[in-house]
């Protein structure tokens, strides 16, 4: 590595304190329109359960399937399972998981802006094809593009709205992301509710709408200004403090910039940031972006969004019901998310996370005890337990819009040096995505096998993560994005990991050329 071992990742000295500056209405435009990425993975993700429940869909793609689901006797929870019918909802997470490495040296050398309208354009081809599809290879076609589009938006977008956003809020402009996911989530599934009754080409229509937010993010992304951190490390450093000034709405920007321009330095002196990454001082960053997206997908949450209409369908709801049902969690997603916005810069990450936890352990071990005990292999819910079911899966909903829906993605975005910043978040995507892809693909299978034993299963790593998260992450809430790796300094566990380097830090500075 250039520089050699002893160079410090990041900043040297603690500025927090000495930074200025405000939510500007400039910051807040720029972020929702590069929020609206985020819309176009949560409308995949609700689109595709609902579609893979209509009997249109099903008997031109997936004859076996269609038959089997016409079976008045079928196994309530078997009825589903086929591996053609999961791989047409998790090939697009396959396919964002190769390009989120892609995305990577692209929005690190030309910045995230570029990132972002690729991933755009990819997610209009995508939509494109899936919406004339004709056959299956068609339909897996579409599927892959906007895999690839997911790849660079959520590589590019969460680090887009981490290095806006001033510190003191940067976990709520950061859960912009999170918040247009679950919109696209709830408008996926009211328009499934919709077209199920278009039948035999609704499915058609829902997967084509999603157009329209993808040539929001493709235009909109020509618009977007580029990150002040971006364009400094790429070298353009008055234009990087007048964009900073800007977006801040105060001239005085000294202690953020200089920060900056500390880490931009460095950032450069690096080549290879994925062998960087590998490096002791980057040990807990590293962990992280393992392990945050990893027990995002573990919770079950994916399952119960993916597979939403099929669940409860499975449960004897019938169509109508089960469409409705997803219509309703995707609702109290989205409002367990603004009540995380509000929150997450005055409680914390740590506290939402934990909190989190408890509820969804509880609840996914009520609907274990129901469904072991009330609902056999052939057998339908009472109306009562029914009930009782989908208020437990709303909270479980809740609790998951507040902790690990929007803190899976905010935390692995705000932890990173300048140096390893878009290198890390690709590992953050590649690992969501390649989780996510498992789950996708193994859940019918998992729901055959295991049957109520499931939501044992999502239960015991819920408990995992809580202890995790108690245990070995610091909190991040008012800590500026360039100064995180002082905060690993500090940690009980991580300082005798990360070394301090505090004799280099101070020779460093005194070498300055800024």
């Amino acid at each position: 590595m250039p520089g050699g071992s002893f160079a410090p990742a990041g900043v040297a000295k603690d500025r927090a304190e000495q930074y200025q500056g405000r939510l500007t209405g400039y910051v807040i435009v720029a972020s929702i329109v590069a929020a609206t990425g985020g819309s176009l993975f949560g409308y995949d993700i609700g689109i595709s359960g609902g579609v893979t429940s209509m009997d249109g869909f099903l008997e031109k793609f997936f004859k076996t399937v269609y038959k089997k689901k016409k079976l008045a006797h079928e196994n309530n929870y078997c009825k589903y399972d086929n591996q053609g019918l999961s791989a047409f909802t998790s090939s697009l997470y396959l396919a964002g998981l190769v390009s989120s490495l892609v995305a990577s040296p692209i929005t690190r050398n030309y910045g995230r802006r570029i990132s972002i309208i690729c991933g755009g354009i990819s997610f209009l081809i995508g939509a494109t094809l899936n919406a004339a599809a004709v056959n299956v290879i068609m339909l897996i076609l579409g599927r892959i593009m906007l895999g690839v589009g997911i790849g660079f938006g959520n590589q590019a977008i969460p680090l887009y709205l981490s290095e806006m956003a001033p510190t003191h809020l940067r976990g709520g402009v950061n859960m912009m992301f999170q918040l247009a996911t679950t919109l696209g989530i709830f408008t996926a599934n009211m328009i499934n509710y919709g077209t199920s009754r278009l039948e035999p080409w609704g499915w058609r229509l829902s997967l084509g709408l999603a157009l329209a937010p993808a040539l929001v993010m493709t235009v909109g992304g020509m618009f977007l200004p580029e990150t002040p951190n971006s364009m400094i490390e790429q070298g353009s450093i008055d234009k990087g403090r007048k964009l900073l000034e800007k977006i801040r709405g105060v001239e005085n920007v000294n202690a953020e910039f200089q920060d900056m321009v500390d880490a931009s330095e460095f950032a450069n002196s690096i080549k290879n940031p994925f062998r960087n990454i590998l490096e002791r001082r980057n040990r807990p960053q590293l962990v992280m972006a393992i392990f945050m997206p990893t027990f995002q997908i573990l919770t079950g949450i994916n399952s119960i969004l993916f597979y939403a209409p099929v669940l409860f369908q499975s449960m004897g709801f019938g169509g109508d019901a089960s469409l409705y049902s997803s219509a309703l969690t995707g609702g109290v997603l989205c409002l367990s998310t603004l009540l995380s916005i509000a929150t997450v810069d005055k409680l914390g990450r740590r506290f939402l996370l934990i909190s989190g936890g408890i509820v969804m352990i509880t609840c996914q071990v009520i609907v274990a005890i129901i469904l072991g005990v009330k609902f056999g292999e052939n057998q339908v819910l009472s109306k009562g337990y029914s009930i009782l079911v989908v208020a437990v899966i709303c909270l479980f909903v809740i609790a998951f819009g507040w902790s690990w829906g929007p803190l899976g993605w905010t935390v692995p975005s705000e932890i990173f040096p300048l140096e390893t910043r878009s290198a890390g978040q690709s590992i953050t995507v590649a690992v969501n995505l390649f989780f996510t892809f498992v789950i996708a693909q193994a859940f019918l299978a998992m729901l055959c096998a295991f049957k109520f034993g499931i939501f044992l299963f999502f239960a015991g790593w819920i408990t995992v993560m809580t202890i995790f998260v108690y245990v070995f992450l610091p909190e991040t809430k008012g800590v500026p994005i360039e100064e995180m790796i002082l905060l690993w300094r500090r940690h009980w566990f991580w300082k005798k990991i990360v070394p301090e380097y505090a004799e280099e830090d101070s020779s460093r500075g005194n070498n300055s050329t800024v």
